[in-house]
């Protein structure tokens, strides 16, 4: 539990690491090679120790080094056994993305059954479907799927139904030794994804970018290590900016990158927030601010890159229950991801759910009576509540709502959710001079 004294504007300056979303695909394909990577900037997350574990009980030895780096030796890599797989068991989504790189290094892999945040179906049909066109055996068992490769993977012309990005890294990290070519249709071009094909272009794969969501992959027998420092999170960026015009305060985040954000950019300057980029390559990053008066209702829709990012949306609709007017979220990428709005709507925000598509984008889910779009009425004055935290980024969000309340707020699950992508937050709201505390310490 954090205990969060809110209503203090946020002021000062944070430094975000290598992003979540590519730091543990880059230590998973660390695996393909056979000889030593090193990944530098890598955040303290608690989910960079998940796949640290998952790693080294198949036999790679991960080291810390300077700068935050990991140094991954693949020499020895191994089969691990079933009960200490399960140890990370619910941990984590990561496992299924060890399928690949296992299969081509053992010729074969266990995954256990997967965790993650509840935010809607992500269904691993879309990886199992693509390992067993590249010729992968899956087997069903008690505690999680048996795959083995008998004949090796082999390359394959495959379209995604969903520009997944956990899809398309499948496909990438199996396809990179896969005997022949593989053409890869509607994939996911994330930054993220973009950062992960040049780690393995370091190491000696060869791909090709082309127009209209298609990768082309031609296998190579053997890949080495690589040495990578990863792009920044643009996902913890846009939180801390969301917080600062949530609170009216002014966050200074080092390291925050404006061609990755340039989406966030334009919609965080709708609302009525400024920024100022630097471009220095060594103290650079992006200062957002709420510069006074009212913020600007606006009508977002969330969507694979380059849209709105999904895990941007709940940071922001805690910001626009403080816009004067009515805004409209239509979430397009996850079916369940309101649910946090509940806490926020006991806290006094005006939020209602709808199940209809109150947007022009294409949902998956239209007429299915999934709650997907949502009507922020503002503003709000928000007061003080208990909240228990749902999900990662919802958990964040419930934060920023606490920090920009009248009264002292007790949030629950923080070590569960919050600490799985944001580095040391703690210690970061302490740089921005928001009043929280652990029970029992001292302010």
């Amino acid at each position: 539990m954090l205990i969060v004294h809110g209503g203090t504007p946020l002021k000062g300056e944070i430094r975000v690491r290598g992003a979540k979303n590519l730091v543990s695909k880059a230590m998973v394909a660390a695996v393909l090679g056979e000889t030593p990577s090193t990944l530098y900037d890598v955040p303290q997350i608690s989910d960079v120790g998940i796949v640290s574990g998952l790693l080294r009980v198949h036999g790679v030895e991960v080291t810390s080094g300077h700068d935050q780096s990991l140094h991954f030796d693949t020499s020895k890599v191994e089969a691990a056994g079933v009960d200490e797989i399960n140890i990370h068991a619910g941990s984590s989504r990561i496992p299924i993305l060890l399928c690949g790189p296992l299969l081509h290094r053992l010729g074969r892999a266990f995954i256990p059954d997967l965790g993650g945040c509840n935010i809607g179906g992500r269904p691993i049909d879309f990886h199992l479907n693509a390992l067993r066109e590249f010729g992968a055996v899956v087997d069903k068992t008690p505690g999680g799927l048996e795959i083995t490769a008998p004949e090796g993977l082999k390359g394959i012309q495959y379209r995604l139904d969903y520009p997944s990005v956990g899809a398309t890294e499948q496909v990438l990290l199996a396809a990179v030794r896969a005997e022949g070519t593989t053409e890869l249709r509607n994939a996911a071009i994330e930054p993220e994804i973009i950062d992960l094909i040049c780690v393995l272009q370091k190491m000696g794969a060869i791909i090709k970018v082309h127009t209209n969501r298609v990768i082309e992959i031609t296998g190579v027998e053997r890949l080495h290590g690589y040495s990578h420092r990863p792009i920044p999170d643009r996902i913890e960026a846009g939180s801390w900016a969301s917080a600062a015009l949530a609170t009216q305060g002014e966050v200074f985040v080092r390291g925050a990158r404006q061609a990755d954000m340039m989406t966030f950019l334009n919609v965080f300057r709708s609302i009525g927030g400024e920024y100022e980029v630097n471009d220095s390559p060594v103290d650079g990053g992006i200062r957002f601010w709420h510069p006074g008066g009212p913020l600007k209702p606006v009508a977002l829709e969330t969507d694979v890159h380059p849209g709105l990012m999904t895990d941007w949306q709940q940071p922001l609709v805690v910001a626009l229950t403080q816009a004067q007017g009515l805004s409209i979220m239509h979430e397009t990428v996850y079916e369940r991801r309101f649910g946090y709005t509940q806490e926020l709507r006991a806290m006094g925000a005006n939020i209602e759910l709808y199940s209809e598509c109150l947007g022009g984008t294409p949902c998956r889910w239209g007429r299915r009576n999934f709650l997907h779009s949502a009507v922020i009425a503002g503003p709000s004055k928000l007061h003080a509540a208990d909240l228990q935290i749902p999900d990662l980024r919802a958990g964040f969000s419930h934060l920023i709502a606490a920090l920009a309340a009248e009264g002292t707020s007790r949030v629950y699950g923080v070590d569960r959710y919050i600490t799985r992508g944001y580095e040391n937050f703690e210690a970061k709201l302490a740089a921005l001079g928001a009043n929280v505390e652990r029970p029992g310490a001292a302010l």
